[in-house]
């Protein structure tokens, strides 16, 4: 179905006509090295080219009032007093007689993102626009931004596509008041916003911008807002929000479209946010959020101020959205105290809006949040931040390999690795072994074989890759598991209904849970996985597992963000209608939606939050609460 790159040179046309220290950050190269990078790596040559379309009055009084697009209507006509003038009655912001024109050109870049993934063109999309949206207010410009093209769109795909659950992921490094405020008392708008707000001194200074401003009326739990206390926040942090917050309400919410507020003013090097995380952590936010909503993603660019960084994180959020395996990650640790201290705070805040932070630990009145005086930690040196070129990723040429039956069809996008003529259970695994190799040698991303006993087909996998890191996921009720090496070369990962055997180190961490798999996922195994860094993910499933096709596909999908994409998929003979799907999934098609999750059981809520507790000493991104 393709990827839109919806982009208009003609946006670059307006910049700051007069000295204010607050707007000189905010240029045209923002746009043209951003389109430029995309150029240059081959990635604009990979989307599918979109057209921009101006925005008509009616779609922008979707948000603002008639009374301010009036007046916004009379810029292209003042002199530059007049100008000066009209932007005074607003904030951080700037106006130019064109910008009123660009501002519906990016108006409408959004409408065509949304046009295009809702019509089934593209499967997602991003648009390069400017000015950018999340400030603006029903009234008001704000922060570089005149009108709210994010909102817009919201509210543009509910009333034309009857959309009826929308989620909008704001990692800029700025609160987006305006989308709050458009949304704060809408069910149907789930808005996460993470920003900067060092207890109220960052701009925009907002009380509305703290964890505890949560929604209003029936919108009562559909704002989730992360401060960051202080700077130098690193790829962990970023990665324990979305695991241990983000994910398990999205699941939970089930949207049927997700909008990302595209700020990456919240990448290394960015003299707004002055934060550490380095650009190929928007790659893997990116994946993450790819497994929603049948993969109907459109991200929209808002912030970015430091120019190579920037262009980088446009570059890679591009790359995933076409399909490219995330960079292996760098460097993931445990999120910091203070990280931990706004984690622990949301999810206290949001535990009677969301059953899968009901066990959330609660936050005393006196919350450290409050607190002016837990401000004033080092910041970080400028003169310090330098971070590599990321590294170019070209994936494999062929993409899924499957070792399967001769009787049974080859899946759409998969190509068969032969079996010899000669005994079928020798065949198989000379097979397994050639799929194996293949993957070591990146000659393919992915594979995925049927076979009659997967512990052996587990420990032959084994026996082949003695000097990779290797991730095993096993969803099943069977206690037959080959010899695990207890050397850290394999963490084994066992999901199932019935009681396991205690953890026999740390590497071997079984999980058993009735319901609630998919949030098992989010908030234990990708943050244990993301903190192995394995080489290979293998996964493996048996009768009677009690996942679901739907959510089975999104476990597929949620995998392939580790190890480059090289993930083996093992299917019990039994399980043979699972092939076609599994296989779907590896090829890079978006997961089908499992539905809104129903309420796991206390019970299996209170021991998963139990055993990642037992966990946290060994597995740092484990960690969801600070000292009180």
């Amino acid at each position: 179905m393709g990827t839109a790159l919806v982009f208009d040179e003609e946006m670059t046309r307006y910049k700051l006509l007069w000295f204010d220290p607050a707007c000189v950050i905010e240029t045209p190269e923002r746009l043209t090295v951003s389109h430029e990078a995309l150029v240059r790596t081959g990635l604009a040559a990979r989307c599918v080219p979109t057209p921009v379309r101006e925005a008509s009055d009616d779609d922008i009084l979707l948000v603002h009032s008639k009374e301010y697009l009036e007046a916004v209507k009379k810029t292209p006509y003042m002199t530059l007093d007049d100008l000066k003038e009209f932007t005074l009655n607003y904030g951080d912001v700037y106006f130019h007689p064109n910008i009123y024109h660009c501002a519906k050109l990016a108006v409408g870049a959004a409408l065509q993102l949304v046009d295009a993934v809702m019509t089934g063109k593209v499967r997602n999309g991003m648009a390069l626009v400017r000015p950018p949206g999340h400030h603006s207010m029903r009234s008001a410009a704000s922060g570089f931004c005149v009108f709210n093209n994010v909102a817009i769109a919201a509210k543009y795909a509910q009333q034309k596509y009857a959309v009826q659950r929308v989620l909008i992921v704001d990692w800029d490094i700025h609160h987006g008041q305006g989308v709050q405020y458009a949304f704060e008392d809408d069910p149907s708008v789930l808005y996460f916003s993470w920003h900067r707000y060092e207890h109220q001194e960052f701009w925009p200074k907002l009380r509305d911008s703290d964890y505890d401003c949560v929604g209003k009326d029936k919108g009562a739990g559909f704002t989730i807002n992360v401060p960051w206390n202080k700077i130098g926040m690193q790829n962990s942090d970023y990665l324990a929000v979305f695991c241990h917050v983000l994910l398990p309400v999205a699941y939970e919410f089930c949207p049927d479209l997700v909008l990302v507020c595209a700020g990456f003013d919240s990448a290394i090097g960015d003299p707004e946010g002055e934060m550490c995380a380095t650009p190929d952590i928007f790659a893997h936010l990116t994946h993450l959020l790819m497994n929603l909503a049948g993969g109907k993603l459109c991200a929209v660019l808002e912030g970015g101020y430091n120019l190579t960084s920037l262009s980088q994180s446009v570059c890679l959020t591009v790359q995933s959205l076409l399909g490219d395996p995330p960079p292996r990650p760098t460097d993931l640790q445990g999120p910091c105290q203070s990280a931990l201290e706004s984690i622990q705070c949301v999810r206290s805040a949001h535990r009677k809006y969301w059953s899968c932070l009901q066990h959330a630990v609660q936050r005393p009145p006196s919350d450290v949040s409050t607190k002016l005086e837990a401000h004033g930690e080092a910041r970080v040196s400028k003169a310090d931040l330098v971070w590599p070129q990321p590294a170019r990723h070209l994936p494999p040429a062929l993409c899924t390999a499957a070792v399967i039956p001769e009787d049974l069809l080859c899946p759409l996008g998969c190509f068969r690795i032969p079996r010899e003529q000669r005994d079928v259970a020798v065949s198989t695994w000379s097979s397994l072994a050639a799929l194996v190799g293949r993957l070591q040698r990146n000659e393919i991303r992915n594979g995925l074989a049927l076979v009659s006993d997967v512990s052996m087909a587990m420990a032959h996998v084994f026996g082949h890759t003695p000097k990779q890191r290797v991730l095993a996921v096993c969803v099943g009720d069977t206690e037959a598991l080959p010899g695990l090496p207890e050397d850290g070369k394999t963490l084994t990962v066992h999901f199932s209904k019935e009681a396991l055997d205690k953890p026999r180190c740390k590497y071997y961490i079984p999980v058993c849970l009735k319901k609630g798999l998919m949030q098992a996922a989010c908030s234990l195994l990708l943050p244990l996985s993301y903190q192995y860094d394995p080489d290979l993910v293998l996964l493996t499933r048996v009768p009677g597992s009690h996942m679901d096709q739907s959510e089975w596909q999104q476990l597929v999908g949620l995998l392939q963000g580790l190890a480059g994409g090289h993930v083996l998929v093992l299917i019990q003979e039994g399980e043979k209608a699972l092939v076609g799907p599994t296989a779907s999934s590896l090829s890079g098609s978006p997961a089908s939606s499992p539905g809104p999750l129903s309420a796991p059981g206390a019970e299996d809520i209170e021991a998963l939050e139990r055993l990642k507790y037992r966990l946290t000493t060994d597995w740092k991104l484990l960690q969801t609460s600070g000292e009180c």
